[in-house]
């Protein structure tokens, strides 16, 4: 297969910009895009008539962003060292921001699982050095009754993640090795069989990031001149370049067929041939 197999004619298009770096995005079934400016320390919802507003301000200086099985956002705060979640009357409340007492070091991104548990990368990009206080970049996930655990404690950087379409396998990617690893999901949730499935290493800047997989198990991964797109085995199909450097993606519209791309100051839209997963 080729990539054009899965993305329709046509570059990517800038539909938004301005912004200092964006990331996070996700798609609100009330049918707007959600996503974060880290450095601003907001949370911007754009809508399909091009408006853009603050949504949320501030945002703790949010990562990466989703949605609970209920529809509440769930972020990731670089600034507070936590994962938050958004109650419907806009009451946030922390889901996490220690692990054994010690502070978590920055949340970067994170997914939900159908029985309801988050699971989420834990590298030090938002905090000095000093700050830390957990001996590892982890992965970590918090069971519905509010339980963290530490699932991988052997990433340089976690980054972005998410599973398969039947949740037998999670993907992780980590920054700094360039590379994508999975992991079978066994039936507790724990991961198992640690193994690199994409290596990303390429001259120009820029390291796997965000990801997101279609309905058919294709990953679509951030990284060096744009988005990669691999087979769910790591078979490399081609890549949206990107005219910034994006950080991450998600799937929108009512069919799920758009690939929004959050890309340094800018947001970018592309129209794909199969849907993407759905959040909720």
């Amino acid at each position: 297969m080729k990539l054009k197999a899965l993305i329709e004619p046509g570059d990517p298009e800038r539909i938004t910009t301005g912004f200092q770096f964006t990331e996070g995005p996700v798609w609100h079934p009330d049918g707007h895009l959600l996503f974060s400016d880290i450095p601003a320390s907001r949370i911007y919802k754009w809508s399909p008539d091009g408006t853009v507003e603050v949504w949320r301000e501030p945002s703790g200086h949010s990562n990466g962003l989703t949605l609970d099985r209920q529809g509440r956002l769930v972020a990731c705060e670089h600034g507070n060292r936590r994962v938050s979640r958004t109650e419907p009357d806009g009451t946030v409340i922390t889901l996490a921001d220690r692990y054994q007492g010690k502070r978590l070091n920055s949340p970067n991104d994170v997914v939900v699982k159908s029985d309801g548990t988050i699971y989420f990368t834990d590298p030090p990009y938002g905090i000095e050095p000093e700050e830390r206080e957990q001996p590892c970049n982890g992965v970590y996930r918090i069971l519905p009754d509010g339980t963290i655990e530490l699932l991988v404690d052997d990433f340089d950087r976690p980054n972005g993640l998410a599973f398969s379409p039947d949740e037998s396998v999670l993907y992780i990617d980590d920054s700094p090795r360039r590379h994508v690893r999975a992991f079978d999901v066994l039936p507790d949730g724990t991961l198992a069989n640690s193994r690199v499935i994409a290596d990303m290493d390429h001259p120009q800047p820029g390291s796997p990031d965000g990801m997101k997989i279609d309905q058919e198990g294709h990953l679509y991964v951030t990284g060096a001149t744009g988005v990669w797109v691999f087979e769910p085995d790591g078979t490399l199909l081609g890549v949206i370049v990107t005219p910034e450097r994006p950080a991450n993606c998600a799937w929108g519209d009512e069919d799920r067929r758009t690939l929004y791309i959050t890309a340094r100051t800018s947001l970018y839209r592309v129209r794909v041939k199969v849907p993407g997963l759905p959040v909720l």
